[in-house]
């Protein structure tokens, strides 16, 4: 990771991380209020009621603003997905995982829109490699007891919890850029979309 996009120093009193969330908060009001024309550390900091000195303290650049916002986001949304991913059957396992995907999306959409074209930046992508890996969980909530039987081929389970994340992806991805705000509606869509495809490739695998 490059040293403008790695934080300078961790808080490690309790007014200290005080300080940091207040700060990331202001980057993520700026981001939603003034667009990524308007993001800039100067902006950040009178928003958090903090110097231009406090917030270097801790973040280098505007960079490492957008890259810890990315992934303060990213742990949020993997808290509920890996919860979702906890629960004992595939089925209600999938449909939280979904609606969480969907609330996480909508629930502040212009910042998600903004964070997601961010985070096609090849330095940001990097920087963010493997941090969390939604892949894992849904390989997780696909290995139970009770999933259909043509998933209990490694392979195939594998196979179908990639092409799974794909579909979740696109698809909330496009109503957030569509600037959609209703999450129950577009979670329904995905697991319309999500189960079609798992029963689709059930008759595909069983014997005719």
């Amino acid at each position: 990771m490059s040293n403008a996009l790695t934080p300078r120093k961790a808080p490690r009193q309790r007014r200290a991380a005080h300080t940091v969330d207040a700060i990331l908060e202001a980057a993520a009001l700026v981001l939603e209020e003034e667009g990524l024309a308007g993001f800039n550390t100067n902006a950040i900091a009178r928003r958090a009621g903090a110097s231009i000195g406090t917030l270097y303290q801790y973040f280098p650049s505007k960079d490492a603003l957008t890259l810890a916002l990315l992934l303060r986001e990213e742990a949020k949304a993997h808290a509920e997905a890996e919860a979702a991913a906890a629960l004992p059957a595939w089925r209600d396992a999938l449909t939280a995982f979904i609606d969480a995907a969907a609330r996480q999306q909508l629930t502040r959409p212009h910042l998600a829109r903004l964070l997601d074209q961010e985070e096609e930046r090849p330095d940001i992508r990097a920087a963010k490699d493997g941090a969390h890996s939604f892949a894992e969980l849904l390989l997780i909530l696909l290995d139970k007891p009770d999933i259909p039987a043509h998933l209990s081929d490694p392979a195939r389970r594998a196979l179908a919890a990639a092409d799974l994340l794909a579909i979740i992806r696109a698809m909330i991805d496009a109503a957030g850029q569509r600037g959609e705000t209703d999450a129950p509606d577009l979670a329904r869509r995905v697991r319309a979309a999500c189960f079609g495809y798992l029963e689709a490739i059930c008759s595909i695998c069983s014997p005719s």
